[in-house]
């Protein structure tokens, strides 16, 4: 497992500013492009990854993620309000969440390798919900992100996002613009 040194964390969100930190990586048999186009495009993610539902744009942007993208989704059986906070196009994605009793920051790496790519994850979170869930559900939150990896891989090694997706045709099920 990787440090947090490669993460550009806010002072905020730094792992040990925070109650809970989970870190979880996988070197994907998949092309960096491939897996940057499935990450980025966040209406599609209730569709491969189970943790997650009615992502919502709260702004002109979408179906793609990109710096200062608002949206608004449910994970964990909570609804979270993000906004993507850093954005460097094949290499590096991180977005804030808050919601009830949560306030995290979740950070992506992607680095080409002779495989394919290693894509590094990694969130902290503050708030009483967080730190409940560290306590009565260990190791819940690294179990679902390792699933978030594997479905990604998955995805990625298919191909890229249908074309009408990513040519801003119309929503998934379940995503909708606000």
């Amino acid at each position: 497992m990787s440090s947090s040194s490669e993460i550009d964390w806010p002072d905020r969100y730094h792992p040990q500013n925070c109650a809970v930190h989970v870190c979880n990586e996988l070197d994907m048999a998949a092309a960096p492009d491939h897996v940057w186009a499935w990450l980025t495009h966040a209406t599609l993610w209730p569709s491969w990854y189970g943790n997650s539902a009615d992502v919502t744009f709260l702004d002109e942007s979408g179906p793609q993620l990109q710096k200062g993208t608002r949206f608004r989704w449910k994970t964990f059986g909570v609804t979270v309000t993000s906004t993507v906070l850093e954005y460097v196009p094949g290499e590096r994605l991180a977005w804030d969440a808050q919601g009830v009793g949560v306030d995290a920051y979740h950070a992506w790496v992607l680095q080409p390798t002779e495989r394919g790519c290693r894509v590094l994850t990694e969130e902290t979170q503050h708030g009483w919900l967080a730190r409940l869930g560290g306590v009565f559900v260990p190791n819940r939150m690294q179990k679902h992100h390792q699933r978030w990896l594997e479905g990604l891989e998955s995805k990625a090694q298919a191909g890229l996002p249908p074309s009408s997706i990513s040519s801003g045709g119309p929503p998934t099920a379940g995503a909708t613009r606000a």
